[in-house]
């Protein structure tokens, strides 16, 4: 009796594990089967902001998922990873970070509890975001020249606005005014480049480096005034702006963003979310709106090459932060 209860049993595990299998199988290939969330770690009217704007219609589309946009700012972009860190490793929920929060935080918020390439995967740049050098129309210098002259006249008597102390626009002044020996003061603004620029508009700050898609179209109404791009070629989005390089500059630091999940995330939803995340880049749509806005489209070849160059980006910050003798916490 015991062997025919065993012969019975082994049948039907052979029966049933093939089932279970294509269930499995089934399960994974409906993914998603429910709408996803992109985190956006800054406020509104950045430059995350802005492309994860332009981004998500075409992911929903090969998705064929709403994605619903979470903006989280707050700590310099901590919060909103902090949250995507925490979420359940489904793949309904990823972070749009950039080169703030996952290669310059690690290396200023030596404390914070969390580690990008620890507690997420990355899974593929998709842009990268040009700076700027901004002032108040009020300033009377046309040019970069101009502009360290007045600076020079005018030790600290002018704010520049920083979206948090240790973001690139922060970096970027600070490696400014170290090379050409003048001084400005800072004042850090919550929740990204928006606010930063806000202040800018309002005159409460008077000069800043930020995103150039962030600035470009204030630029054009005459609201702010680009003095210089930091970029190796003139923005095709606004060609009149010399690159700092050609005003005797040579600056070379972005804001490229990429799709990050949390730890745990299983192989084939990463794969998948690869996928999407390449050839949304492709689409018509995105690739105007990124143009217009002065923002280059860059895909990673896999996610495996995501992680070597967020790896190589941090250690090139940590060694930015250390030259520049900038206190972390």
């Amino acid at each position: 009796m015991k062997s025919i209860r065993l012969v019975v049993a082994a049948t039907l595990a052979a029966t049933l594990l093939p089932a279970v299998h294509v269930f499995a199988q089934a399960k994974q290939a409906a993914y998603p089967s429910r709408s996803v969330r992109m985190v956006v770690p800054f406020a509104p009217g950045g430059a995350s902001d802005t492309v994860g704007r332009i981004i998500q219609p075409a992911m929903a589309a090969l998705l064929k998922q709403q994605v619903v946009v979470d903006n989280r700012g707050g700590a310099a972009g901590n919060i909103g990873v902090e949250v995507a860190v925490r979420a359940n490793p489904d793949g309904y929920t990823f972070l749009l970070g950039n080169v703030g929060t996952m290669a310059i935080n690690p290396n200023y918020y030596t404390k914070f509890q969390y580690r990008p390439l620890k507690d997420l995967i990355p899974i593929t740049q998709v842009v990268d975001v040009p700076g700027c050098l901004v002032v108040h129309p009020s300033l009377p210098m046309k040019n970069v020249k101009e502009f360290v002259a007045h600076l020079k006249a005018n030790p600290g008597k002018l704010n520049y606005g920083s979206p948090a102390p240790s973001s690139a626009n922060r970096l970027e002044m600070e490696m400014f005014l170290a090379a050409t020996g003048t001084k400005a003061v800072q004042i850090n603004y919550k929740g990204g480049a928006g606010p930063a620029m806000i202040g800018l508009l309002a005159n409460e700050v008077q000069i800043m480096f930020v995103t150039f898609s962030s600035a470009v179209n204030f630029a054009k109404q005459g609201r702010v005034r680009m003095l210089g791009v930091i970029s190796p070629e003139r923005n095709p989005a606004y060609p009149e702006i010399p690159t700092m390089r050609e005003q005797g500059f040579n600056m070379a630091v972005g804001s490229w963003q990429g799709i990050f999940v949390p730890k745990g995330t299983p192989q084939a939803v990463v794969n998948k979310l690869f996928k999407v995340g390449v050839e949304m880049m492709k689409d018509p749509q995105v690739v105007k709106r990124l143009g217009d806005s002065g923002i280059t489209i860059v895909s990673s070849k896999s996610p495996a090459d995501f992680v070597a160059f967020v790896k190589s980006e941090t250690g090139r910050y940590g060694k930015v932060i250390k030259d520049a003798n900038i206190r972390t916490e």
